[in-house]
């Protein structure tokens, strides 16, 4: 059985009881027998590890980098260099918006998880070079199930959707307190149709200064 160790334990022991879940941490472990999985196992709950009353921001993304030791377990996050083309992307879009230059070499984004960021991504595995993979494993459901938790806080959120599979979660986030940032994937397949002029870095800290919350240091 799965232990977060924080606040999440409490938030989702009815979830993660369910069957559906224990039969998908069953496939899943499987899979990690037979075939090569990313992230890392001991990595796929690390989004998690950000307590559930600490979270500020939530950064939703499609599912972990499919490449040899880039996933790490945070959404659009990468260990490896050169760094993905969405994070060059994201990057890109942090210096138009706040004029904040980022270090291309450097892909780790556990910094904004100290601030209350939280990068999830809607599926927790991918199989190595098949993106969406584990689509249909049973990762979106409780993922829809986190997102509804999150949603029942009264405590103000920043929902960042990038994509059409992170906009689809937009109907789950009824709660007039939070704040929904939506647009196009930073993928270079998408970027340029609005990703690029986007600001959701500046929009999330108005948002949360307006709020009486410090803003993320992005």
């Amino acid at each position: 059985m799965v232990e977060f160790h924080n606040d999440w334990d409490k938030v989702l022991n009815e979830e993660i009881h369910k069957d559906y879940f224990v039969e998908l941490l069953d496939k899943v472990n499987k899979l990690y027998e037979e075939k090569t999985i990313y992230p890392p196992k001991k990595d796929v709950f690390n989004a998690f590890k950000l307590n559930y009353k600490d979270i500020k921001v939530v950064i939703l993304g499609q599912d972990p980098y499919h490449g040899e030791g880039e996933a790490h377990g945070f959404a659009f996050s990468c260990l490896k260099v050169p760094i993905p083309p969405s994070l060059k992307n994201i990057y890109k879009e942090l210096k138009t918006d706040l004029d904040i230059d980022k270090d291309f070499k450097d892909g780790n984004l556990y910094p904004w998880v100290e601030q209350g960021v939280m990068l999830l991504n809607t599926g927790l595995t991918v199989e190595k070079d098949k993106p969406n993979s584990h689509k249909d494993l049973g990762w979106h459901k409780f993922t829809d199930a986190v997102i509804e938790k999150l949603n029942e806080r009264e405590d103000p959120i920043v929902f960042i959707l990038w994509g059409n599979n992170a906009r689809e979660k937009k109907k789950l986030i009824t709660n007039p307190n939070h704040l929904i940032i939506e647009s196009a994937h930073p993928s270079p397949f998408s970027a340029r149709n609005g990703f690029f002029d986007s600001r959701p870095f500046s929009k999330t800290n108005e948002f949360l200064k307006k709020n009486g919350k410090k803003g993320i240091e992005w």
